[in-house]
C-alpha cells in the first residue's frame, strides 16, 4: 500500500494484517495531528497504544493520588522507583510546557480517536514498575547511585529544545546513535527500557484483534518494533521480576557477617582496638545517612533517626536506614490531600519537589539510603583496617 502520510508513519503486511506504525515524539504536538489523521483516516479494528495499565490511569485519572499511602510505599520498599518515576515524569512534563500541550496528549488523543471511530483499544505496553523493578535489579549499587545522581541532576538542568530539533530526534539514524550512547553509558538500561519493551511490544501489536491495527509509539520504539514483529516473543517472561540470586543473597548476608567477625576478633584481642572500629563503623554509617537526610532538609527527628538506624540496617540487608527517615518524616510532616493533588505541577521544579510534602519524603528516603550505603562502604574499610592493624602489627 502507498503510504500516504509522512515519514514517521510505516505500513507493514504480516501474516495477513496490515500493521500501521505511527511515530512520535512524546511531548510534539505534530505527533498529535499524525496520530488523529491516521486514525481517522484507516479506521482500523484495534488502536495499540504505548501505556500499561498504570501509566493509562496515570493519564485518565485525575484523582489517583488522593488514595495513596506514602507510608505504605515506604514499607513496601517502592520509594525510590516512585521518586525515580517522577523525577523522568518532571522532565517530560517540562519539556511538554515549553510547547504549551499536555504530556502524553498523543496516546490521549490514539484513545479519543479509537472510540469516535469505533476501534478497539489495547494497552500495549509492558506494566511500568516491572520495567522499573528489572532495571534496579540489573544494574548493581555503582549503577544505582549513577543512575540516581544523573536523574537528580537532570532536575537542574533547564534545557530548551526547539520543535524543529525535537521532530528532527525521530530520525532512525539520531535514534540509532542516541541509543548507541546509551548503550556504552547504560548498557542494561537500553536492554530493559528499550529492547525488552519493543518485544513486548511487538508482540502484543501482532496479537491485537483484526485485520487492520494502529499502533501510537514513541519514535525511539519504531526500528526496534519493526525487527521484533518478525519473531515471536514471551510476554509471561518478558514480565516477569526475577527474585535476587542465591549469590547476592548470600554476599547480601556474608558482608555484614564478616563485618561482626571482624569487630569481634579485634574486640577480643585488644578491647581498645575493638572500641575505635566499632566507633568508626557507627561515625561513619550514621553521620552519611544523617548528612543525605540532611541534604534533603528533612526534620531533625528524621536526621537523628537516620543517624541511629544506618549502623544497624547496614547490618542487616532487609533493612534501610532511608524508610525509617523517611516513615519518621511522613509522621512528624504528615502529606495532606493537597500534596497528592499538586505532586503533577510540584516535580516541574526543584522548590516543588523539595516542598511538597510526598516528594520531600521520598527525597529523605532516596537520600538517607545513598548516604547510609557510603557509610556503610567507608565504615567497612575502616573495620577492616583496624583488623589488620591489630593482628599484624
Amino acid at each position: 500500500m502507498v503510504n500516504n502520510y509522512n515519514e514517521n508513519v510505516h505500513f507493514i503486511e504480516l501474516d495477513g494484517k496490515q500493521l500501521i506504525l505511527v511515530g512520535t515524539a512524546h511531548v510534539s504536538s505534530k505527533s498529535v495531528n499524525d496520530v488523529k489523521e491516521v486514525i481517522e483516516s484507516e479506521r482500523p479494528d484495534t488502536v495499540c497504544i504505548e501505556l500499561c495499565e498504570a501509566r493509562y490511569r496515570n493519564l485518565t485519572d485525575n484523582e489517583r493520588w488522593k488514595n495513596s499511602n506514602i507510608t505504605q510505599i515506604i514499607k513496601d520498599g517502592k520509594a525510590m522507583l516512585l521518586l525515580v518515576n517522577l523525577i523522568l515524569s518532571s522532565y517530560q512534563k517540562r519539556l511538554a510546557d515549553q510547547f504549551n500541550i499536555k504530556p502524553g496528549q498523543e496516546m490521549m488523543q490514539g484513545m479519543t480517536s479509537a472510540k469516535e471511530v469505533g476501534a478497539e483499544l489495547c494497552l500495549a505496553d509492558r506494566d511500568l514498575q516491572t520495567t522499573m523493578m528489572r532495571l534496579w535489579r540489573s544494574i548493581g549499587l555503582w549503577g544505582k547511585f549513577k543512575l540516581f545522581f544523573q536523574l537528580l541532576l537532570s532536575m537542574f538542568m533547564d534545557e530548551e529544545m526547539s520543535e524543529e530539533e525535537l521532530e528532527k530526534m525521530k530520525s532512525s539514524d539520531m535514534l540509532s546513535a542516541a541509543l548507541e550512547d546509551l548503550s556504552v553509558s547504560f548498557p542494561d538500561i537500553k536492554s530493559i527500557l528499550i529492547d525488552e519493551r519493543d518485544q513486548y511490544l511487538a508482540q502484543n501489536i501482532k496479537q491485537a484483534p483484526g485485520n487492520k491495527v494502529v499502533a501510537v509509539l514513541g519514535a525511539g520504539h519504531i526500528p526496534g518494533v519493526k525487527q521484533a514483529l518478525l519473531r515471536e516473543h514471551d510476554l509471561v517472561k518478558l514480565s516477569q521480576i526475577q527474585p535476587p540470586s542465591r549469590i547476592s543473597r548470600a554476599i547480601g548476608w556474608a558482608i555484614p557477617i564478616l563485618i561482626l567477625l571482624l569487630i569481634a576478633s579485634t574486640f577480643s584481642a585488644d578491647r581498645g582496638a575493638g572500641l575505635d572500629q566499632m566507633a568508626a563503623w557507627i561515625i561513619w554509617n550514621g553521620s552519611l545517612a544523617a548528612l543525605g537526610a540532611l541534604l534533603a532538609f528533612a526534620h531533625p527527628l528524621a536526621i537523628l533517626t537516620a543517624f541511629v538506624v544506618s549502623p544497624i540496617s547496614s547490618l542487616n540487608p532487609l533493612l534501610a536506614a532511608g524508610w525509617f527517615a523517611g516513615l519518621t518524616e511522613a509522621i512528624v510532616k504528615k502529606p495532606l490531600v493537597q500534596d497528592f493533588e499538586n505532586m503533577a505541577q510540584d516535580i516541574n521544579s526543584i522548590k516543588g519537589f523539595w516542598n511538597n510534602k510526598v516528594t520531600h519524603i521520598l527525597l529523605v528516603v532516596a537520600l538517607s539510603n545513598v548516604g547510609s550505603s557510603l557509610g556503610a562502604m567507608f565504615g567497612g574499610v575502616e573495620v577492616i583496617r583496624h583488623f589488620i592493624n591489630t593482628f599484624i602489627s
